[in-house]
């Protein structure tokens, strides 16, 4: 691990020649979420049933219990290093792809999260630099359509990411992805990017946040627990009226942020939330 000054993290949004090095962020934060996902819905109980049945229906022509075990499970698994990817996108976002170039920032200006932790010359630290334009045109509403992304960069280097996508419902805000690098992690900079992009979110107007996380990732879901997130679903009122109130508000949640389905139906991701209103926020 690489010991990380907070206080020189300048948080800015991505821009066009950030797009490999996020997209290469990404990648490397993916490792191993692919595979606990195939692995989760592999260990169903009607997965497992059918399983069970195709391979009851091999053995009567493959004369080996192993190939009739292992054919199934190899054929499955196959077809879910290819469509789980596809069907998820950026893990927990519901499109099949994430537009980076239309995400990326266009202004002449650099756009900036907060950091606390930073003296007023520290976060403008980072050094404006000539940078080359795509052929590629944008229009005003590709542009609102990609959402946005958001980079953690000390000294240069970009350290970690975090994706929100466009804002699809009035007072509400989704993340659909938060990577930090792996030589970074457990420096609090994952900490720093949600926090700076919840007070941002607050600042205009949002009154809920939502996160998507990879239903098997318990290192996700500690995390946003710590932050003060909820799991959708879960009840939190004190008294009854209260409740009542809760319980109705999340069921028309639920059905705008139900969690992404995989193969069979399975829930592949889970749904936290955050309140950041002034009479929620504590």
């Amino acid at each position: 691990m690489v010991r990380v000054e907070l206080g020189r993290v300048v948080m800015r949004r991505m821009e066009e020649d950030d797009v490999e090095v996020v997209k290469a962020l990404i990648k490397e934060g993916c490792e191993g979420t692919e595979n606990r996902l195939i692995l989760h819905i592999l260990t169903r109980p009607l997965c497992l049933f059918m399983l069970a049945v195709l391979s009851s229906l091999l053995r009567c022509l493959v004369h080996s219990f192993i190939l009739a075990l292992a054919i199934p499970v190899f054929l499955l698994t196959v077809y879910l290093k290819i469509t789980t990817p596809r069907s998820t996108g950026v893990l927990g976002s519901h499109r099949p792809y994430w537009d980076y170039v239309g995400s990326s920032h266009r202004g002449t200006r650099k756009d900036t999260l907060p950091n606390p932790h930073a003296r007023s010359s520290s976060q403008t630290a980072s050094k404006d630099k000539d940078r080359e334009r795509s052929a590629e045109k944008v229009s005003p509403e590709r542009e609102q359509a990609a959402g946005q992304v958001w980079v953690a960069e000390c000294e240069g280097e970009i350290l970690g990411c975090i994706f929100k996508e466009s804002d699809q419902r009035a007072g509400t805000r989704r993340i659909c992805r938060l990577v930090t690098g792996s030589w970074y992690r457990r420096e609090g900079l994952g900490r720093l990017l949600v926090q700076g992009l919840e007070h941002r979110e607050r600042e205009t107007g949002a009154r809920r946040i939502y996160a998507h996380v990879p239903y098997p990732s318990k290192v996700g879901e500690v995390f946003f627990r710590k932050l003060g997130y909820q799991l959708l679903g879960e009840r939190t009122g004190e008294g009854e009226g209260e409740e009542e109130e809760e319980e109705e508000e999340e069921e028309r949640e639920l059905e705008l942020e139900s969690p992404e389905r995989g193969f069979l139906g399975h829930a592949v991701t889970k749904v936290f939330f955050k309140d950041l209103s002034d009479r929620k926020v504590k």
